[in-house]
């Protein structure tokens, strides 16, 4: 049987139950006020009424989060994180538009609020510790709004037609083996550069890059810092390499360009977050593609997304 095949892709009772079951494993929490064990169940199925006499508030299991206030059905919210986590470089609009029978710009919507329970939210320990790797890299994808500007020009855009010269950087994180954080600032410069680095690795980590500038002073604050020298060819010296970072960015590159084709530079970063949550829970980190939907629908909770906020 086909994992599409079951209940709760087709029965909004039975997605109903299954968002509850994840989302509240020890019985109903009312959102508003946090009370767990005072409520009542109302006229209608799934919601209920907080018995704490300070709130009295509706609510259930979709309230605050990315389906709160939607009116597409459960089963067809179910269905559309399944598309989304099972699909190694993503499912764009269109294609729940015409899957799930809904409106392009309502199949739009939903993806990017998919995207945002995807998105790694609070407090997040840092990459690497002592004896472990990790790659950093930085790319460039897709033209900016606006040029780049660099300090030490002065004030005076970028104009050679290679490198950073209107093109939206990308820099990426990844443990040897293991998860990959991406981030989008406004330009790859070594203090950009340098504060994301230093914020998210511990200084124990095996730094490793490609011979760029951008990390030779912050490479220094940690156990060591390697390169290679992708300008004379080399890719490998036993195990100092930025495959694993290279490979990441061929995966997000493949699934732009050939899936969703187009993003405006203020989507970027929900992108990135899909394809990172993706990458972290790939199949050789023990992941199946239920797994990984599982995962993303626990992610809904707190991220509560309206329509004005995706612009």
């Amino acid at each position: 049987m086909s994992t599409l095949d079951a209940a709760h892709f087709h029965n909004d009772e039975a997605a109903r139950k299954m968002i509850e079951g994840l989302r509240w494993p020890n019985g109903p929490v009312c959102n508003h006020c946090g009370e767990t064990q005072r409520r009542y169940p109302t006229k209608r199925e799934g919601r209920f009424r907080c018995g704490n006499p300070e709130c009295r508030k509706d609510f259930t299991a979709t309230t605050g989060t990315v389906m709160e206030s939607s009116k597409v059905a459960l089963h067809k919210w179910l269905t559309a994180f399944y598309m989304m986590c099972s699909s190694k470089k993503g499912v764009s609009a269109h294609q729940i538009h015409r899957t799930l029978g809904v409106t392009y710009k309502t199949a739009w919507f939903m993806a990017h609020r998919i995207r945002e329970a995807m998105r790694e939210g609070g407090l997040v320990p840092p990459m690497g510790g002592e004896g472990e790797i990790v790659e950093a890299d930085e790319t460039y994808f897709g033209k900016t709004e606006e040029p780049h500007v660099s300090a030490q020009r002065r004030g005076r855009p970028y104009t050679r037609s290679s490198g950073p010269r209107d093109k939206r950087a990308i820099i990426s994180l990844v443990e040897r083996g293991g998860r990959v954080r991406s981030f989008h600032p406004g330009v790859a410069d070594a203090h950009n550069v340098a504060g994301i680095v230093r914020d998210n690795i511990a200084r124990e980590t095996r730094l490793m890059t490609d011979e760029s500038r951008l990390y030779i002073k912050v490479g220094i604050e940690f156990s060591s810092h390697e390169t290679v020298k992708h300008s004379v060819k080399e890719y490998a010296r036993g195990d100092v390499n930025t495959n694993s970072v290279e490979g990441y960015f061929s995966i997000f590159k493949r699934g732009m360009r050939g899936v969703y084709q187009h993003c405006k530079e203020k989507h970027l970063h929900r992108y990135l977050a899909e394809y990172d949550f993706r990458y972290n829970h790939r199949v050789k980190l023990g992941y199946n593609d239920m797994d990984r939907t599982l995962e993303a629908i626990r992610g809904i909770n707190g991220k509560r997304l309206t329509y004005q906020g995706t612009h």
